[in-house]
């Protein structure tokens, strides 16, 4: 039975010589495969380059898994989840949440696993590792040996692949919320609906980070389960948590209870509330802003970066001098110069002296893989007001 091949263009050899992953439809020039094959990867005059998952729905045409030689078989997917894992245990991770394998940082591209405890939640954002899909469950019972694993195979990346969006338990028995520790702080995490894949993992050594200077009274701004609240709020002399959802909130109240942090969290549209906080006066000492990816593409940036610059000119003007904002973006096609350039409009418009402490980005169970800057999409500015 011959091998299903995908034939690529000069331009496309070039981008995978540049270090990227990925493929676009525009440079394959020949294909012999279906959706969700493994495939080999040819140059236009049939020079193997090595092999990918290919989707025959999405602009990402192939997912490169291997170069050369390697098949890029099972034994492949299972040696790397092992070196994912072997990475992390090296973190010495001081939580029982994190991620334990992110896509194309791992080599692994299009698939997720994050650690919930004893609990696995995976996802299977291409056609390729959903076709794979049984085959990884297997691999990761053997290698971890969970309780369960549940597929929050309900992103809307899915459906870009013409994959069905569902969530599903492929291992064991998966429980409606579990408990886990990030530092000393404990969340009740809802595996089967909250967002992402239950908490927002990515941002915790930037809490971490907040925490060493956070004083004061706090305003925690889109606070979605209040996991910046907790951390830094024990710091704090007063804690206010604002987030539009409303069983976000409840979800914050109940995890203020669990770790005995007095938190007076907020229904309300952030945009709204910081500019009725701004014309009752209030000042705060450290302010949070971790708002939702604003630009979803390319075409809505500019609204994005309006968006970016309206919250951190109000939560400047809250700011007292000597406090603290920290200030995120997790839209990739926002990047760091332009978070800077926006945060620098803000403190121009507001007539705000600021520093940067720290310039961070997301935690390290989060790799960027060097040539693929799509995997690096979450920026964080630690800023201090100086007058």
């Amino acid at each position: 039975m011959q091998e299903p091949t995908v034939a690529i263009s000069g331009r496309g050899e070039e981008r995978l010589r540049s270090g990227h992953l990925w493929i676009y439809r525009s440079d394959v020039t020949g294909v012999r495969a279906a959706g969700g094959d493994t495939v080999r990867v040819e140059s236009a005059r049939g020079r193997p380059l090595g092999h990918a998952l290919f989707s025959d729905r999405s602009q990402i045409a192939l997912r490169m898994l291997a170069t050369g030689d390697r098949p890029a078989d099972l034994a492949l997917w299972r040696e790397r989840l092992r070196a994912a894992v072997a990475f992390r245990a090296g973190l010495h991770i001081d939580a029982t949440a994190y991620r334990l394998v992110n896509g194309e940082g791992d080599l692994l591209p299009s698939f997720v696993v994050d650690r919930y405890g004893d609990f696995l939640v995976v996802q299977a954002l291409s056609q390729g590792v959903d076709r794979l899909q049984a085959d990884l469950t297997r691999v990761l019972v053997e290698e971890l040996q969970p309780h369960g694993i549940i597929a929050r195979n309900d992103s809307r990346v899915r459906a870009l692949e013409g994959l069905p969006v569902a969530v599903q338990v492929l291992h064991g028995e998966v429980p409606k919320s579990v408990v886990v520790r990030d530092g000393d702080v404990e969340f009740d995490v809802d595996l089967w609906q909250g967002q992402k894949t239950g908490l927002f993992l990515d941002q915790r050594e930037n809490r971490d980070a907040a925490a060493g200077y956070a004083h004061g009274r706090l305003l925690d701004c889109f606070s979605y389960n209040g996991a910046f609240a907790l951390r830094l709020g024990k710091r704090c002399t007063e804690v206010i948590a604002v987030d539009i959802s409303e069983d976000a909130v409840a979800r914050i109240r109940a995890n203020a209870a669990r770790n005995h942090v007095a938190i007076d969290a907020r229904v309300a549209n952030v945009f709204d509330e910081l500019r009725r906080l701004e014309r009752e006066g209030e000042h705060f000492d450290t302010i949070v802003l971790d708002p939702p990816a604003f630009a979803k593409n390319r075409a809505s940036v500019d609204r994005a970066l309006a968006g970016y610059k309206e919250i951190n000119l109000r939560a400047l003007k809250l700011l007292s001098p000597g406090g603290y904002l920290v200030t995120c973006s997790c839209s990739y096609h926002v990047d760091e110069a332009m978070l800077g350039q926006v945060v620098y409009d803000a403190a121009q418009d507001a007539r705000t002296p600021v520093n940067v402490v720290e310039k961070r980005m997301q935690s390290r169970d989060h790799p960027v893989l060097l040539g693929v800057p799509e995997t690096y999409y979450l920026k964080c500015f630690i800023l201090r007001r100086l007058a």
